[in-house]
């Protein structure tokens, strides 16, 4: 793949399997986050940003463009970020800046982490806000957004113990769970497997396309990311 890839969310849970991933399939992956990843390689370009409310200043430096794929692997939880507007602010507001700074740049393509549970509708904040962010970033009027709702994830989660003991708790009973369950725990690394097939697909679709794709919003939800990356 000809192309360039930006990323923010790279040191989380899936995000740092992600890069691993993308680096594989694009010339030059552009990092933005807080700290280094763990995996860096000669195809990657890191800007650290050391608030998010500074994004816009450091993305001005970013070299994005109409060649470039736009991915959100960002996320908190309302512990790990002090308040419920806090974690709003991380999730929904800090997404949402991000597509809109790559929009404007002409991005086309987006792919973001979202959440099974997602609902507008929802009692729990953590499923609103997840849904509201999808809803805003519709909005921008993407050529192609994806949105990956994962179940609960597989890994190590720090400061997130009670889905580490749900983690523990699954792993005993995993040889009699079908992955055709919608709500079977996914690897945070088949996630990112997942999104990196999903944006290779894509990118040789427009290959073969003289006409620009028209506008769409594809849903991948667990099951199916668990069926796209089953071992054969």
């Amino acid at each position: 793949m000809q192309q360039k890839a930006i990323v923010i969310g790279a040191t989380g849970l899936v995000g740092q399997h992600l890069i691993k991933q993308l680096s594989a399939l694009y010339d030059t992956l552009i990092v933005i986050a807080r700290r280094p990843p763990r995996y860096i390689n000669a195809s990657m370009r890191f800007y650290q940003v050391n608030d998010f409310e500074n994004l816009t200043e450091v993305f001005a430096s970013v070299g994005a463009d109409r060649s470039t794929d736009a991915f959100s692997c960002l996320g908190t939880t309302k512990k790990q970020a002090g308040s419920d507007e806090a974690f709003r602010k991380v999730d929904h507001d800090y997404n949402v800046t991000f597509a809109t700074l790559c929009r404007d740049k002409g991005v086309e393509n987006f792919f973001l982490l979202s959440s099974m549970n997602a609902d507008i509708d929802s009692r729990f904040l953590y499923n609103r806000v997840k849904a509201e962010t999808e809803q805003s970033i519709k909005l921008l009027d993407f050529v192609q957004l994806v949105i990956f709702r994962p179940s609960l994830l597989l890994g190590k989660h720090k400061g997130r113990p009670l889905e580490s003991i749900s983690q523990k708790a699954f792993q005993l009973i995993s040889p009699l769970v079908s992955e055709s369950l919608p709500l079977h725990p996914i690897s945070a690394k088949r996630v990112a497997i997942a999104m990196a097939m999903a944006a290779q697909d894509g990118y040789e679709r427009r290959k073969y396309h003289s006409e620009p794709m028209p506008a769409k919003t594809t849903v991948i939800e667990n099951k199916q990311m668990l069926a796209m990356t089953r071992a054969k």
